[in-house]
């Protein structure tokens, strides 16, 4: 059994596209297969001065914080401090680096397996601190991650490819997914998109075959790039022998 614990820069994720973030399916991730959580924090930072005169925002903060509290996360607060240069310009920081670094390195002695949420490229010496533990480091970041923390991990894996962890919009209902594409063909215009599907047995890879005409206003060489990721809606073609095939392919702008 492996002990998992969770660690969530949450401003860092807040303001890299990962705003909505479901904090039930990572628990269900650190869950899965042979892992149980053992560790889950989030790091936050509240404005203090904010929270004192606006009702709104200290019931919308608090309510925030009790839906974290509820998946089982643990959330550590930084307090936004202010400070005024020379010319009089109010500045805010709420740094919650140290705290997170501390913790993990200080309850890694119990864990075999640590989840990091961030692209901040400050933790890299924590990352290999950890793995120097005899932990395995795993980094989901959403835009704007650092190339050098990626490289670093034990393995890297956009939230934006974690079924559920960002909820995504579809017309009248449809379930849509998100993916990235491999084995692109250029010269006959077809490929696949690799998905992923969290099961009791963890994140399980799944293929589905597509063709640059289900991707409109998208050039085709961006199929190349196994970087990018897509929206798209897997049918059935009847056209195509009931096939399964990706259709209303769009491009995750950043």
């Amino acid at each position: 059994m492996l002990k998992t614990g969770i660690y969530v820069d949450a401003e860092n994720i807040r303001l890299c596209g990962g705003y909505g973030m479901r904090y039930d399916v990572l628990v269900d991730l650190a869950s899965a297969g042979d892992s149980t959580m053992l560790r889950a924090n989030s790091y936050l930072a509240e404005d203090r001065e904010r929270t004192k005169d606006d009702a709104e925002y200290r019931q919308k903060l608090y309510r925030y914080h009790d839906v974290l509290r509820q998946c089982g996360f643990k959330v550590i607060k930084k307090y936004v401090k202010h400070f005024v240069d020379d010319e009089g310009i109010i500045t805010t920081k709420a740094n919650a680096d140290m705290d997170l670094a501390i913790d993990a390195l200080l309850q890694a002695r119990n864990l075999d397996r640590v989840i990091l949420l961030t692209g901040d490229g400050d933790f890299i010496r924590l990352v290999l601190a950890l793995q120097n533990m005899g932990c395995r480091v795993e980094v989901i970041g959403f835009n704007n991650v650092s190339h050098e923390l990626k490289e670093a991990a034990d393995s890297f894996l956009s939230g934006f490819l974690v079924p559920g962890l960002l909820p995504i919009s579809g017309n009248n209902g449809e379930e849509r997914q998100r993916g990235f594409p491999i084995n692109y063909n250029p010269d006959r215009g077809f490929g696949f998109m690799r998905y992923y599907c969290l099961t009791a047995k963890g994140l399980e890879a799944e293929s589905v075959f597509f063709h640059c005409s289900k991707a409109a206003d998208i050039n085709d060489n961006l199929f190349l790039d196994s970087s990018r990721i897509f929206e798209f809606t897997i049918v059935t073609n009847p056209d195509n022998g009931n096939r399964t095939e990706a259709w209303d392919i769009r491009m995750l702008e950043e």
